[in-house]
């Protein structure tokens, strides 16, 4: 059985080979702020628009890849009642840190698999995550020696790196901080009989 991942995430990539799945790569065509906007007046939650994201995602590339086990997955992060995106640029990334600063925020992973267009099953996972109080200077520091790396997340800070040491408390797996649910994902790929098990 095909399995492709639709996500061009290198960080999502390397979760998958480390658990030895094989897997292909494609990512999806559709515009994430449109498939969101909407959401946000409904009354849905982080782990809503997550979920939406995720199967929009897996639904695209189902129905262009028949027969194929599609993974689709989005991570949004919340803090309070607003959700924050990926910065667009290292001010944006700054002011992202500043706003994070000795706040407690959650990152909502969400993975769906899809099959012809059709959806199969939806999970989301939460990860609570404290940051320590950080100087201004500190994080200029930070982000001058991560570079653009930290744009590719949506709290401007790669864990699995350097910004593991933004962090005070972290409650959750590392999994779901990475942005894909490995181990419920594994489970269900066992279900569908898409790998051994």
């Amino acid at each position: 059985m095909d399995i492709i991942l639709a996500s061009k995430s290198p960080f999502r990539a390397m979760l998958l080979k480390n658990a030895g799945v094989a897997f292909t790569a494609q990512s999806a065509d559709i515009d994430e702020r449109a498939v969101e906007a909407p959401l946000y007046n409904s009354g849905a939650t982080p782990e809503d628009v997550a979920l939406v994201l995720a199967e929009a995602k897996a639904i695209d590339v189902s129905e262009r890849n028949p027969a194929a086990l599609v993974i689709g997955s989005d991570q949004t992060l919340s803090l309070g009642d607003q959700v924050l995106h990926k910065p667009e640029d290292m001010e944006g990334a700054r002011r992202q840190l500043l706003k994070l600063s000795g706040q407690t925020h959650h990152l909502n992973s969400a993975v769906v698999l899809a099959r012809d267009g059709q959806t199969l099953w939806r999970h989301v996972s939460v990860a609570r995550m404290t940051l320590r109080d950080l100087d201004p200077g500190f994080i200029g520091r930070h982000l001058s020696r991560v570079g653009a790396v930290a744009l590719q997340s949506v709290g401007a800070y790669q864990y699995e790196g350097e910004g593991v040491q933004l962090f005070e408390k972290v409650d959750g797996d590392y999994f779901t901080i990475v942005g894909l649910p490995l181990l419920p994902l594994l489970a269900e790929l066992r279900h569908e009989g898409a790998i051994d098990g």
